[in-house]
This record gives C-alpha cells, sequence and structure tokens, in this order.
C-alpha cells in the first residue's frame, strides 16, 4: 500500500513537470530551469493549487480556448515563488501550423503601466522623485484644460486615474498618429474633463505618457531604457521588447487577431511606440512570470538584490481612487465589496482575500493579470485575440487557490461577452440607419469638400474621387475612407481597411447661415477611440497641396 502510494505521489509529480513545461511527450528534454514544483506533491501549497489542479487547470483552459474560438494563447502560474503552469495553447496565426508556448510573443498592453509604476518606485526609494512632488517640477511645459490640475498635478495622480480626464479620453491622439508623447500631451490641453480634478475615476492612458517623460527626466534615461536596465534586465526577461520595431527578425512572435462575431481574423501588428509607458510592452509568459514572483518578492530578486522596496510596494497595491462598483456587479460578485486602482495596479477583494492585476487591450491582443499577495498567487494571461477569455481563466484559477465555489466563469463570461459584442454591432446599426428614406444631399458633392481642423488632433481633408465623397485624417495616414450618403447631410464613413476597434459610422455636415459648411460632427460606435472629441471646422478648400 505504501509503495503504491509513493509511485502515484512520483506519477502526479512527474505529470505536473511535464504540463507546466507544455510537453507530456518528451520529459526528459524539459526546461526545468523555468518550471519549479514541490518536492512532495501531495503538500498543499500556501496558494492552495495542488498538483492535481494544476493538472486539471491545463486541460480546462485548452477547454476553454476551444470554446471560445480564440487562435492561441498562453498562461503562467506562480505560487509561492515557484512556477507551477507555464505553457502555450492553440496557435500563434490562424490557418498556420504555429504552435504558441511559454516564449511566444504577445503585446500585454495595459499590464505595462505597473512596469511604469514600478520605475517611478524605483525612483522614489533612491530619493530622485517624490509620489507627491508636483509634476510641474518635470514637466513645466504640461498644461491642462482645469487650472486647478495644471497648477496641482502631483506624480501620483499620473498613476491613479483622477486627473479628471475621462475614460480613454483623447487616445486617437497616439493611436496610430507620428506625435511625440510631448507633442500628445502638449495637444490634451484641449481636452475637457469630464470629473472634477481628484472628482472621480477616469482610466488616462495620457497621463502614463506624461508618468514616462517624468522617468525620463528625472533619471536622465528613455522610458524604454530605464524599463530595460532597471527591470527587465536584472530579472533576465530577455525576450521582452517595448517597440514593435523591435520584433524585426525575431522568432516565435504571435499575431494579432480581430475578433469578429463568427470568426477570427489576423491583422497586422501596430505600433504604440508614442505611448509605450501606457501600454507598449511586448512579452511573454515565461518573462512575466518572473515578473510576478518580483511582484509578489516585494521587488526584490531571489538573491535578496533590491529592484524596488517592500514599502514602494505597499504604496502600489494601496487603493488611491475609488472605482465604482455597479449593482450589476455586486449581484454578480456578492464577494467584491470594493474596487479602486492604486499606482499602475487595479484592486479588488474576493472571496476574503486581496486581488491585485490588471487586463490590457491592445489591436488583435487582449491580456490579463492578477495576483493573490495574501496566497503568494500571481496569474498572467496573453492572448492573440479580443476577448475576455483572460479574466475566466484567472478567476478559474483563484477560485481553485482559495477554495472558492465550483463556478463556470468561462460559460458566464463568454455568455456576457457575446451579449456584449451584440450590442457593440446593435450600436453601429444603428447609426447608420437612415432616419428617412430618399432624402438627398442639400448641395452638390463640392460643397462638401474642403480642409477641416481640429486644435486637438490635427487636419482632416473631404475631397471628391470620381464623384465619390473621400476623407482623410492627415495624422494617420492609413485612416482614410469613402463617405456614402445615408440621409440629409449626413454620410456613413466606409473604411478603406479594416481597424481592431471599430466599423463603420457617420459624418454629419452642418451649415452655417449662408448654406456653407463649417463643421463635421462624427460618430463612429466604439468602446475605445472617442471620435466626438474631434472638433473638425472648416479652414481652407480642398487643394493639391492637401492632398
Amino acid at each position: 500500500m505504501a509503495q503504491t502510494v509513493r509511485t502515484g505521489i512520483l506519477l502526479i509529480g512527474i505529470l505536473l513537470l511535464a504540463i507546466a513545461c507544455g510537453d507530456t511527450s518528451q520529459l526528459i528534454a524539459q526546461d526545468t530551469q523555468r518550471v519549479v514544483v514541490a518536492t512532495d506533491p501531495t503538500t498543499q501549497l500556501p496558494a492552495g493549487l495542488t498538483p492535481e489542479q494544476i493538472v486539471a487547470l491545463d486541460t480546462q483552459i485548452e477547454q476553454m480556448r476551444k470554446d471560445w474560438e480564440v487562435p492561441g494563447l498562453s498562461v503562467a502560474i506562480v505560487q509561492d515563488d515557484q512556477v507551477l503552469l507555464c505553457k502555450g495553447y492553440g496557435v500563434r496565426e490562424l490557418g498556420k501550423d504555429s504552435a504558441a508556448d511559454a516564449d511566444t510573443l504577445y503585446a500585454i498592453a495595459s499590464n505595462s503601466k505597473a512596469f511604469t509604476a514600478a520605475s517611478l518606485a524605483i525612483l522614489v526609494d533612491e530619493g530622485k522623485v517624490r509620489w507627491d512632488d508636483p509634476v510641474s517640477k518635470y514637466l513645466p511645459w504640461l498644461r491642462l484644460s482645469d487650472p486647478l490640475a495644471t497648477n496641482d498635478l502631483r506624480v501620483r495622480d499620473l498613476l491613479c486615474h483622477r486627473s479628471g480626464l475621462g475614460t480613454f479620453s483623447g487616445d486617437l491622439l497616439w493611436w496610430g498618429t507620428p506625435y511625440s508623447p510631448r507633442e500628445i500631451l502638449e495637444r490634451s490641453v484641449h481636452l475637457k474633463p469630464e470629473n472634477p480634478f481628484r472628482g472621480g475615476y477616469g482610466y488616462s492612458n495620457l497621463m502614463y505618457l506624461a508618468a514616462g517623460e517624468v522617468i525620463q527626466v528625472a533619471s536622465g534615461m528613455s522610458w524604454g531604457d530605464f524599463v530595460k536596465q532597471r527591470i527587465l534586465d536584472p530579472l533576465k526577461m530577455e525576450r521582452t521588447r517595448v517597440s514593435t520595431h523591435d520584433l524585426v527578425g525575431m522568432s516565435n512572435v504571435a499575431t494579432p487577431h480581430k475578433t469578429l462575431p463568427d470568426r477570427s481574423v489576423p491583422i497586422p501588428w501596430m505600433n504604440w511606440d508614442s505611448m509605450v509607458a501606457a501600454g507598449g510592452i511586448i512579452s511573454s509568459a515565461s518573462d512575466m512570470s518572473a515578473w510576478l514572483r518580483l511582484q509578489l518578492r516585494g521587488g526584490t530578486l531571489v538573491d535578496g538584490t533590491r529592484i524596488f522596496s517592500p514599502e514602494t510596494t505597499y504604496e502600489m497595491w494601496q487603493p488611491q481612487t475609488i472605482i465604482p462598483l455597479s449593482k450589476a456587479r455586486s449581484l454578480r460578485i456578492p464577494s467584491n465589496h470594493f474596487r479602486a486602482y492604486g499606482l499602475g495596479w487595479s484592486l479588488a477583494d474576493y472571496q476574503g482575500v486581496k486581488l491585485v492585476g490588471h487586463s490590457g487591450g491592445y489591436d488583435g491582443m487582449y491580456s490579463e493579470t492578477l495576483m493573490v499577495p495574501e496566497r503568494k498567487l500571481g496569474i498572467a494571461v496573453l492572448t492573440n485575440s479580443m476577448t475576455s477569455i483572460g479574466n475566466a481563466i484567472c478567476y478559474t484559477i483563484v477560485d481553485r487557490a482559495v477554495n472558492g465555489p465550483d463556478r463556470d466563469w468561462s460559460s458566464e463570461n463568454l455568455k456576457q461577452f457575446r451579449k456584449g459584442r451584440e450590442e457593440f454591432y446593435g450600436k453601429i446599426a444603428v447609426a447608420i440607419k437612415p432616419t428617412a428614406e430618399g432624402t438627398q444631399p442639400s448641395h452638390s458633392v463640392e460643397a462638401y469638400t474642403g480642409v477641416f481642423e481640429c486644435p486637438l488632433y490635427g487636419k482632416a481633408t473631404v475631397e471628391t474621387n470620381e464623384d465619390k465623397l473621400r476623407i482623410r485624417f492627415h495624422p494617420y495616414s492609413e485612416l482614410t475612407a469613402t463617405l456614402e450618403h445615408l440621409h440629409y447631410d449626413t454620410f456613413v464613413i466606409k473604411w478603406d481597411k479594416s481597424f481592431a476597434w471599430f466599423e463603420e459610422g457617420t459624418a454629419h455636415f452642418v451649415a452655417d447661415a449662408t448654406g456653407q459648411f463649417t463643421r463635421i460632427e462624427l460618430n463612429v460606435p466604439n468602446d475605445d477611440l472617442w471620435f466626438h472629441e474631434l472638433k473638425l471646422s472648416r479652414v481652407g478648400p480642398a487643394s493639391k497641396k492637401t492632398r
């Protein structure tokens, strides 16, 4: 009997090691440096996960991927400073025989914000920056439309989404444009606040660009160089990159996919260099496991070398800005009593423990990280799709770790995701539905042409091409479309290429008392890029110089 038990323990340990490495057929060839398991597989580890649960989770994750029709994803689970699972599922690109694995590279998008916060934490530890320093000490040129925010904005404010700007406000400034972080921030003075300064939560990528600029001034190094030298290199995150340009010549790189209602479509990588401090890092599950372990160790390496201190870790994980908790969420997750944003991290409670995590959304790639510090548990999910599968995987793992309910997060989230997609496309259908049939434009096609300018964004040209109206947004050369008449002086925007975040929309031409069209009002329904912030006013006629 005792011999049988010992044999069973040994087999479970071997199977766990094989699954964690992502290959059950070549056990001898495994890279055991990346995966460490408990010497006694029957021992309950601090996070509550057992080897048997990891084996079950491995199977469950692959089933989730199939159910969600996600082309590929990679997952890392760390616990008690050990890597329990680090593996890829599916393929790097749909239609190609290229398996995803632990080293496959994905955009982690807004999970980069924690790296920016950690970089400032390093500078705080060194006495070069204080959390409550005025931002004007480092960026005297930065102006917001709210004078109070301009005068009293602190370094801490840049990291916790309370500048007064609305969620995603101004993101069209960096998306696809050639503007530098400073140029983007200088243009942001034209953005109207949604909340009073420090009066509410508004998720702001632009303020993280400002944080990146503070890092450059205080350290004398670019954000990318600082992160690489002070965080990535010490952690040996050797495959992690801070620009899509760095992917040239690299292998094992996932392809982004746009998630449509009935299929996924591969799309090109989008360069996010101008907003790298808010979301530009590209990494792998293997590298992210090192990052999670550093976080859970309070900022120190295995050998005791300090990257940032436990004190600044504590500060980053403390609530700074309250995130409203909807009644619907309270009903769906009764054990979640609060939500807040720290410094680079989202915070919540769940099943009696504190959750520290973040999500990330990039053109064609979503990611999720989640930690339970009390249980020394960390999870990273990187995907090449635009779905919320990462959240379902994370909560499934946490439930196992904290002895939570046996809840089917995948089915629940998938149902919610599909409903959200139906609502998304429903908004588009409403926007491009004519309010009256048989109407004609009030003017000749030439009357709609001209150069229009938005102080925030830049210029857009409306011109004719073979009797068709065309619009071209100068800051992003690929943002071009044909304008097809919808009703009266409103036209449907038919984009020349497919974009990850939005589909069709409308352009409504507004005339003055003389009948000349002086403004264009844009309505492009989506959840991320606010075209309604572009106040386009006529500044001149269309001419060869603007084409």
